[in-house]
């Protein structure tokens, strides 16, 4: 009952930054050409190519991505409100696009839906739309039937998109399996309580798997704003080599 709560509370502050300005994109270069980096609000962001667009949880309605092309590809990470909203599901794909899920995900989907659903479990690993996906565990420590984010349950992403690897926590804590990523150019990385990680702990995993460049996203908990620009003091000051970029997730 109270991850449901939690859960809600988040999805709330998602739909209140819905029709907030949105922030400018990124791009990166790539063997197929242009990527921008659309961030959204909170976990909602677009990934975009000339020819492909990818949507990560989804949420804030149709308006929330008003001018963006409609997705070829939709991911989704967990079950809860602020990464699974399925009137924004419903609202922003098209006859084509493919969706992505864990099952615990797919199983809570209406049946329109969950026909145009691929179950992605974690360790799986799939190519769509010319992009390799994996499917890598998200979870609390310690592990426990009781928590917030049970291993197994959900999923966070490792995207292979024209030679680049961009890793997609979805709610986690510094789990070994984050830890030990290899040849990581761009992450999302997670920090908020009491739902994932502290800024310490994010820094520290962050040090361990050392992307090229890592974005703090996910940063709204329980009492706020976490604090980015420690969590880019502590990862510059370990490692200058790995850029990390601060974009406003929380507009308005």
């Amino acid at each position: 009952m109270k991850s449901i709560i939690f859960a809600s509370a988040l999805s709330v502050l998602v739909l209140q930054n819905a029709n907030a300005q949105r922030v400018s994109p990124d791009e990166v270069a790539t063997s197929r050409g242009t990527l921008t980096i659309q961030p959204l609000v909170h976990a909602s962001f677009v990934l975009g190519l000339k020819d492909l667009t990818i949507y990560v949880d989804p949420t804030g309605g149709a308006k929330n991505y008003s001018g963006i092309r409609q997705p070829d590809v939709i991911l989704v990470t967990d079950i809860h409100g602020d990464h699974f909203d399925p009137a924004t599901l419903s609202a922003v794909r098209t006859a084509n696009t493919v969706i992505i899920a864990p099952k615990a995900v797919a199983d809570k989907m209406p049946g329109d839906l969950k026909a145009k659903v691929v179950i992605m479990n974690n360790g799986d690993k799939k190519t769509e739309s010319g992009v390799g996906i994996t499917a890598i565990p998200m979870y609390n420590l310690p592990e426990s039937p009781t928590a917030m984010h049970t291993k197994g349950r959900g999923n966070g992403y490792v995207l292979t998109i024209g030679g680049k690897n961009l890793y997609i926590s979805g709610d986690t804590q510094g789990i070994p399996e984050m830890r030990a990523l290899k040849n990581i150019d761009i992450a999302f990385v997670c920090m908020n309580l009491p739902y994932t990680m502290t800024v310490d702990e994010a820094a520290d995993a962050v040090l361990a798997f050392k992307p090229k460049t890592v974005y703090p996203y996910h940063y709204r908990g329980k009492d706020g704003l976490s604090d980015v620009n420690a969590f880019k003091t502590k990862v510059e000051a370990g490692d200058k080599n790995i850029k990390v970029v601060q974009k406003n997730w929380y507009p308005g």
